[in-house]
């Protein structure tokens, strides 16, 4: 996607106002590029174009200008009602250099053509141009002043105007003709003139049809170019074919417009994961397990859509946007208990107030009361005016009209102060927050209706392995029953995340890449246990290399050690290893706040307690350890065995203990971490 300008050279510093591209890829844009004038910008996108064709990808290109003009104006100059037959006109007459143009004269000579006032107008340059109006007092139009995209699109500029505020003349005339060179010179084909049915095809876009301002310390050009590609790119393909769907075989039209809830639902998602986005340092053998997690932090953003929805339906999501409260909690001062109030406090000794007429019960409209008075009040009731303190109904007598009670008592007491829980305007949660029964509750309480939050996270789950099957059915020497798949599904679940199961797949390399074509149209991320390593049988790992978008990290961790990470049409794979015991670890340690920042969480690291051991062990250098435990008697026990294939120690276990990287000797009573399962979210 380009923001052309119309200007001269802006000079070597990346300004606004200037020429800015960005190139994006599945729904991920990479930098933009600034481009220092219309020279630069063409050999820019003719190196592009000409890599892009070599690698046999096709590519649409969007520039922010009009691509033709309102009806009747192309015959008028070329004889011919055909917008390339005035891009070539363009083209022949337009002179540029990245210091100066042509371009207030070439309009001055149209307007000449139809008597000297339209229909271009302004001229930014000194002296006067005959035929070009400064100004559009002085100016008659022979032609419509608006193309048909510009009457529906509100805000759209005429391109009629030259100069000024938002003005796109100029851009026109000075990009139509570089448009014209690259449209010959790479058989381009050009929306909505022609099919777009060639490796490179040029659109006409309007940023301005969807986006507002720009993030604070952003260039605008810069931001909507990125954001426009990034949506663009990510775009289902029946919904291109849509906004597509377009005649207007003179005129051009806008790209998206009458589509723009599509466009914005488009770019409020967050972009896809990189190829590279797993890759190791070089000279990475083995990462310690502190490394992995911080690498894996710095490297993952969330990747869910957002959607607003009601309260009472957000439980399970994840809050997109900080919520702001629209009114305060609770949203007037109130009493905590059964009593009497008055105003202010009262010192030692016993005092006496006449009792006003009538009581304030919760939900009553809240009145006033005479000073020197007290009047009855219910738990919960909205006090009076008049009314700061309130005593118990416990600490009173009441008699002939009047109580009494004994001091002292501190003004306010036993009241509750006008948002005081939450004022109005106040962030009530926070972005980020896992919404729960608790969090319901409070966006309940201060008037929330609706809440923007992202949708689940789908996470794909597949088993790999010739020597598996179902539970239950016949097996055969050899074979062993699948018992990752159920495990990894209902951590899943328990995490709050959707699972989606994808079966058991046999050491079949097309038939695991059909399944993993799938899981990418069906989750958000992929699971996958056994394969992935380095060897002959090893098809998960084999077939996201031959993607050019895997990086085993082998991992200074027991029980678990190779882990492969990698990218799938956009979607993050995490190929865990075959053996349940390494297979829950790894999900655990890595997997589980991964998903959560996938999710749109922020990134948790699992609380641990120190606790004497229940157990002696002496413990090699160079790898953390992860042993199934749990507590009883206030020591931490481990399970008998460390053995990866023994699936009772999960079921044992009520946590783990973990050892660091480095050499220890535990003896009991020795002081250990112990990480609940319930840290982790189980």
């Amino acid at each position: 996607m380009v923001d052309w300008s119309g200007g001269n050279d802006t000079g070597p510093a990346p300004r606004a106002d200037a020429i800015w591209a960005c190139v994006a890829r599945d729904g991920r844009a990479d930098e933009p590029v600034y481009l220092r004038n219309r020279r630069v910008a063409e050999d820019w996108l003719a190196a592009l174009f000409e890599a892009e064709r070599e690698a046999g990808r096709r590519v649409l290109a969007g520039f922010d200008f009009p691509f033709g003009y309102p009806s009747g104006f192309a015959e008028a100059i070329t004889g011919q009602p055909n917008p390339f037959a005035l891009w070539n006109w363009l083209q022949e007459r337009i002179e540029d250099s990245p210091k100066t143009n042509n371009r207030f004269d070439l309009a001055g000579e149209i307007n000449r053509r139809f008597g000297g006032q339209g229909p271009f107008w302004f001229n930014g340059l000194k002296r006067d141009i005959d035929g070009l109006p400064r100004r559009k007092t002085d100016y008659k139009n022979p032609f419509p002043e608006r193309r048909e995209a510009e009457t529906r699109a509100k805000g759209a500029f005429s391109c009629w105007q030259l100069g000024g505020t938002g003005a796109v003349g100029s851009q026109v005339l000075m990009g139509l003709p570089v448009l014209a060179r690259l449209r010959a010179r790479y058989d381009a084909a050009v929306w909505p003139f022609e099919p777009l049915d060639k490796l490179v095809a040029f659109v006409e876009i309007w940023p301005s049809l969807t986006l507002g301002a720009a993030p604070e310390g952003r260039i605008k050009d810069a931001w909507q170019v990125a954001e426009i590609a990034r949506a663009v790119s990510s775009l289902d393909p029946k919904k291109l074919d849509g906004i597509l769907a377009v005649d207007q075989p003179e005129e051009g039209w806008i790209f998206g417009l009458g589509f723009e809830d599509d466009l914005r639902a488009a770019a409020a998602q967050p972009p896809r994961l990189s190829n590279s986005c797993f890759a190791l340092p070089p000279g990475v053998h083995w990462t310690p397990v502190r490394e992995a997690l911080d690498l894996l932090n710095a490297r993952i953003s969330p990747v869910t859509r957002t959607t607003r929805c009601p309260v009472a339906d957000a439980t399970g999501h994840v809050v997109a946007e900080d919520v702001v409260a629209p009114r305060s909690n609770p949203p007037l001062p109130n009493t905590a208990v059964d009593g009497y109030g008055f105003a202010g406090g009262r010192g030692e000794g016993v005092h006496c107030l006449p009792l006003a007429e009538g009581r304030a019960a919760a939900g009553d409209r809240p009145g006033a009361l005479h000073r020197g008075t007290a009047v009855r009040v219910l738990t919960g009731a909205a006090l009076p005016e008049g009314v700061d303190t309130v005593v118990l109904q416990e600490d009173v007598t009441l008699q002939d009209g009047q109580i009494a009670f004994r001091g002292p008592i501190k003004p306010g007491a036993n009241t509750r102060a006008a948002g005081e829980d939450v004022a109005a305007g106040d962030i009530a949660l926070q972005q980020g927050t896992r919404v729960g029964a608790a969090e319901a509750a409070l966006l309940a309480a201060v008037g929330v209706r609706e809440v923007e939050v992202r949708e689940r996270l789908r996470v794909a789950v597949i088993s790999t392995g010739a020597e598996l099957i179902e539970p239950g059915e016949a097996a055969a020497p050899g074979q062993i029953f699948d018992a990752n798949r159920p495990m990894l599904l209902e951590v899943i679940r328990r995490l709050g995340h959707v699972p989606v199961d994808l079966g058991i797949v046999p050491d079949d390399r097309m038939a695991l890449s059909d399944r993993l074509d799938q899981a990418a149209t069906e989750a958000d991320l992929i699971l996958t246990s056994g394969g992935a390593s380095s060897g002959d049988e090893d098809h998960v790992s084999a077939l996201l290399k031959q993607a050019g978008a895997m990086a085993l990290w082998r991992i200074a961790i027991k029980p678990g050690r190779p882990l492969a990470l990698g990218v799938w049409s956009g979607v993050p794979v995490f190929g865990l290893p075959g053996n349940p015991v390494a297979a829950m670890t790894c999900t655990l340690v890595f997997a589980r706040p991964a998903m959560a920042r996938l999710a749109g969480e922020p990134w948790r690291e699992p609380q641990g307690f120190e606790v004497p051991a229940g157990f002696a062990k002496n413990k090699k250098p160079g790898r953390s350890e992860f042993l199934r435990a749990r507590l009883r008697d206030g020591r931490a026990e481990v399970f008998a065995s460390e053995g990866s294939g023994r699936i009772s120690g999960l079921s044992w276990a009520e946590g783990f203990v973990e050892l660091p990287h480095e050499a220890m000797e535990i003896r009991p009573g020795t002081l250990v971490r112990y990480i609940p399962f319930g840290s982790f979210g189980l």
